[in-house]
């Protein structure tokens, strides 16, 4: 797939490869000890890519340099959410902040539609927080609209298996997905 830039875009935009992450990559997700309380998270994760039930997604600039992660699971207990066959949710999705407005975001956002497009999902689901507005204009932007309001109640077992419990209030939106075949 081919990318445009523009004149204005950043000469590193150019070098990111957007791809499925190798199991070796998981440390990498840590962002240099940001995000280690999700190492048995990110585990759990890649087991459902192996299931076929998760998709992984990294930005990675210049062949080794993990700057963007956005996760995808084709189906949940929730499906609502995902339901394995037309229904896919992304979650997980960041961007490292000296890499964020430029384009990077959008970008790995298209390439992650798309693929799930080819794969015959027809929507796609999100939660983004409350408290993030920018993200929310981002994903407005790329056709998602809010459907309903998310509590963000969730637990997850941290690298020394502590349960930790998140309340994370946010907004669920999705986008409906063309037909590759018919754009």
């Amino acid at each position: 797939m081919k990318t445009q830039f523009s004149i204005t875009t950043p000469i590193w935009l150019s070098k990111v490869q957007i791809r499925h992450i190798e199991k070796s990559e998981l440390p990498a997700l840590e962002w240099n000890g940001e995000y280690t309380h999700f190492r048995r998270l990110y585990k759990e994760i890649y087991e459902g890519v192996v299931k076929g039930k998760a998709i992984m997604w990294v930005a990675d600039l210049n062949g080794g340099s993990i700057i963007g992660q956005l996760f995808v699971q084709l189906s949940s207990a929730r499906i609502e959410l995902a339901n394995g066959t037309n229904r896919a949710y992304i979650y997980s999705f960041r961007i490292q902040p000296p890499y964020r407005d430029n384009g990077l975001g959008t970008h790995m956002l298209r390439i992650v539609e798309e693929d799930l497009a080819e794969r015959g999902f027809h929507w796609v689901t999100l939660n983004v927080a409350r408290d993030n507005p920018d993200a929310r204009r981002l994903y407005e932007r790329q056709g998602y609209r809010v459907i309903a309001m998310e509590p963000g109640n969730w637990t997850y077992r941290d690298e020394r298996g502590i349960t930790r419990e998140v309340h994370e209030p946010a907004w669920r939106m999705e986008k409906r997905l063309l037909n590759p075949k018919r754009r």
